[in-house]
């Protein structure tokens, strides 16, 4: 269902622009579509069928505590017989020809993009992302899966011929063919890109998915899976089963019915507990997709405005929560107040509020939880720095729930405060003033994160260093759009460096979908 016949909106977090009538008029009808869908009971995706819950959790809003439905509280039966029709449907869907796969995915693609406007009101709704964050994320979505099947087709699908040394009797051939079963573990943060985006990879590639949604999204999980089975996957080929970390997903890491698991989450759990804990009888293939403790560094030759805007856009956009978010900001002292006072400018104009309404920017956080991490980082903030702006929790008639709060700006920190090091995922940036470029490059590098990275500078021979410098999977430079964030599938492949990711390739780039392929040498003799 579409929510208006109107001709659809091509939408990206670069393009997004407020004052689009068109846009919030089609939003608007895809709310009211979407509110009529909260309140329901939601069981659990297995070979092809819905299985009634046996037991649910209640997903509550966090714009205003609103019910958004009752889901399916999965249990380690419910994923080993989700890994018992993947395994049995893997080989029929590895041998279906590519060509055929892609036109199943890209049918999934368009349904994607078809339901935007009730997707996006609907993620607003379940994760409190504002309007247009939520639009961006939908159609990122569509695009990642467009843009592996576009690899597919452009590597003929991964199968080459090799040399034979001169001897015609010989033909070899490079293929890569999919392992198997790969359990797929997403994020709340972006619900429908971080959990399509792997999927779509993995499918396109052969293989067959257990899909294990956050618990604080499962609506947009319910939704892809819909659209999933809509699109023609054969039954048994995307299963999906909500519920907690320690049932459904110790047993999707433990069971040896998987062949390779793509984990998108925090450092703690991807690195200590995913990475080191997945392979237990010989080695599998486990991408980590972790956090970020993303640095801006402003040079003393930058437009300050421009660079004010990014930092603003990065560090307060969804709230703070983003793995990409921008937290630390490094500025050359002669032009330290001056930032801070035009990023103080800034932050004031940001509206808060409930986020499916077209006026507000920032909407709540995202539970209670993050409320908490909030209220800590503040008080310790108060204490061993200064509150530029924001520090506090926001209340009234415009406020619906308990967990929204000030953007916040915080300075004056000691350089090992722990502000400055733990990945908090709230609205809270940090800025220090540095006497030097390479005090910045240095101060910036200094973290056990390596995903994105701002620089501003109006001076070529600056940028250069920058580059040379940044130990970041994804860096950004004078960009106003936003000076960390705002990847897009074949325009920024956007993965991390050190703690930040495992596999060094970036999703939305040239070399992505091969993670869920194993190489096979053929050669025959005649």
């Amino acid at each position: 269902m579409t929510a208006t016949s109107e001709p659809r909106l091509k939408i990206t977090y670069a393009t997004l622009r407020n004052d689009n009538e068109q846009l919030h008029a089609q939003y608007d009808a895809g709310l009211l579509i979407a509110r009529g869908e909260l309140g329901g009971t939601h069981g659990v995706f297995i070979n092809g069928e819905w299985r009634p819950a046996q037991e649910t959790f209640d997903k509550i809003s966090p714009v205003d505590g609103s019910l958004v439905g009752h889901f399916a509280r999965g249990t380690r039966k419910d994923a080993k017989d989700a890994i018992a029709a993947a395994r049995a449907a893997a080989p029929d869907w590895a041998r279906t020809p590519w060509s055929e796969r892609i036109v199943i995915m890209r049918r999934m693609a368009d349904l994607i993009s078809e339901r935007q406007m009730e997707l996006g009101a609907l993620m607003a709704i379940e994760v409190g992302k504002n309007r247009l964050e939520s639009l961006g994320d939908v159609e990122e979505t569509a695009d990642l899966i467009r843009y592996y099947c576009d690899q597919f087709q452009a590597n003929d699908g991964f199968d080459h011929a090799m040399g034979n040394l001169g001897d015609p009797t010989v033909h070899t051939r490079s293929v890569l063919k999919p392992h198997g079963v790969w359990a797929i573990i997403s994020p709340f943060n972006f619900p429908m890109a971080l959990s399509g985006g792997p999927s779509g990879g993995a499918l396109v590639a052969g293989n067959t998915v257990v899909y294990k949604p956050s618990s604080d999204a499962p609506l947009c999980g319910v939704k892809l899976t819909e659209i999933a089975d809509m699109a023609g996957l054969p039954r048994g080929v995307f299963n999906m089963v909500s519920g907690p970390g320690a049932t459904v997903g110790a047993e999707l890491q433990e069971n040896e019915g998987i062949d390779g698991m793509l984990f998108t989450g925090s450092y703690e759990v991807g690195f200590k507990q995913v990475f080191k804990g997945f392979s237990k009888v010989f080695p599998k293939p486990v991408v980590v997709e972790m956090g970020g403790k993303n640095p801006a560094i402003v040079s003393a030759k930058a437009d300050l405005e421009e660079a004010a805007e990014g930092i603003v856009r990065s560090a307060f956009g969804y709230g703070g929560q983003k793995c990409s978010a921008c937290s630390r900001v490094y500025v050359e002292a002669p032009v330290y107040l001056a930032l801070l006072e035009q990023l103080a400018a800034k932050v004031k104009a940001i509206a808060v509020g409930d986020p499916t309404t077209r006026k507000n920017w920032m909407g709540p956080l995202v539970n209670a939880k993050a409320l908490a991490k909030y209220e800590a980082a503040i008080a310790d903030a108060k204490r061993d720095g200064r509150i530029v702006f924001g520090g506090e929790r926001l209340s009234g008639p415009a406020f619906p729930s308990d967990l929204y709060v000030a953007p916040t700006i915080v300075a004056d920190l000691p350089p090992d405060h722990r502000i400055w090091t733990e990945e908090l995922f709230v609205p809270l940036v940090a800025v220090a003033s540095v006497a030097s470029l390479d005090e910045a490059f240095e101060r910036a590098n200094d973290t056990i994160y390596g995903l994105t990275a701002g620089f501003f500078s109006e001076d070529p021979e600056e940028v250069e260093r920058f580059k040379e410098a940044s130990q970041a999977g994804v860096i950004y430079i004078n960009r106003r759009a936003g000076a960390t964030t705002g990847a897009w599938p074949g325009i920024q492949p956007f993965g991390g460096w050190k703690g930040s990711g495992t596999s060094g390739k970036a999703s939305g780039g040239l070399y992505y979908v091969q993670q869920f392929m194993r190489e096979q040498s053929q050669t025959l003799v005649d």
